[in-house]
């Protein structure tokens, strides 16, 4: 399955690419390029159909990657499964202890469950927050010191800046959400060992079903203006524009929030293995001050992260000057 998922996960970029070099590379404004192809080559250039050909190749790009995704997810999962019922044994001296700890009604398993699930959601939030403020702040550079209705492309220059300001929102979001992540899963790991194993059970099972659905639901809108765009010649309209505001959102459904559930998932149970060994084996040398101190120092930073990821990546309009 390995190279079967990564020549269909591969098709989807390799598609959307090959329609970016085409507009960008503006053949249809270049001079005689008509009868130079038709003289090289032997074919006459048809510059429409062209363009639909791409569009339709991008839309059985979004659905092979829609297809693919959801397999990596399921590998985190399986390896999570793993290594959860590796930290159950240990907490359980080989399934002969502490059973009793793993029901609904042990409050800290049924507390890991709920902030397990809450994480997910979290995170969705938070990846999709940093990408839409990135693209916001990039269109309002565009849209203020770039003049599309004057020339035909942008220089050098304004290009590099809009691709700087992509680029230090990426790290931005990315600092705070595994900054959050990090501290979060140390937190959990402290607080008590069998709501850990709560938080990871619902991390990895939330987190596939979550991560499917993202997946799916971007495809189908990027896929839906496609339809639009291919089939309907709808450009535009109304339809048009609603189905590109649709698309806004399923980007970073299907190419940045699904994705990353599958690193999120897997550190989490590998580095929350370490940790709840470290917590359990202070506890054992009757260190539970220590233990609860740093478990709330953890949290506390976590939450400071959660705060940045959400608050501190907000699209706040920028004051007039005067």
């Amino acid at each position: 399955m390995g190279p079967v998922t990564i020549a269909v996960d591969s098709y989807g970029p390799v598609t959307d690419n090959a329609q970016s070099v085409y507009e960008l590379s503006m053949i249809e404004q270049m001079p005689g390029i008509q009868t130079e192809v038709k003289r090289d080559f032997g074919f006459d250039l048809d510059f429409r159909s062209a363009k639909f050909l791409l569009e339709e190749n991008d839309g059985a790009g979004n659905t092979f990657k829609a297809t693919a995704k959801p397999v990596l997810i399921g590998t985190a999962v399986v390896g999570a499964t793993t290594m959860v019922f590796s930290i159950v044994m240990l907490l359980t001296a080989g399934l002969t202890e502490n059973l009793d700890k793993l029901s609904l009604l042990h409050p800290p398993f049924l507390l890991g469950l709920i902030a397990g699930g809450a994480t997910i959601f979290w995170f969705s939030g938070a990846s999709t927050q940093a990408v839409s403020t990135g693209a916001y702040r990039a269109v309002e550079f565009i849209s203020t010191h770039i003049r599309l209705d004057e020339v035909v492309k942008a220089s050098q220059k304004d290009s590099k800046k809009v691709v700087e300001i992509c680029t230090i929102y990426a790290q931005k979001g990315m600092f705070n959400i595994f900054m959050a992540v990090f501290f979060g899963t140390l937190a959990c790991a402290f607080i008590e060992p069998f709501f850990f194993i709560g938080y990871l059970i619902s991390l990895a099972i939330i987190g596939l079903y979550q991560a499917v659905f993202m997946a799916n639901a971007g495809g189908a809108w990027d896929n839906a203006k496609k339809i639009v765009e291919t089939e309907m010649h709808a450009k535009g309209t109304d339809l048009h524009n609603a189905s590109v505001v649709g698309d806004t959102v399923g980007d970073p459904f299907k190419d940045t929030a699904s994705v990353a559930m599958n690193p999120i998932i897997k550190f989490t149970t590998l580095f929350g293995l370490l940790a709840v060994e470290m917590a359990v084996g202070l506890q054992a040398q009757g260190q539970q001050v220590i233990v609860y101190a740093l478990a709330a120092l953890f949290l506390a930073v976590n939450l400071v992260f959660v705060f940045r990821s959400f608050y501190g990546m907000r699209i706040v309009a920028k004051k007039e000057n005067g």
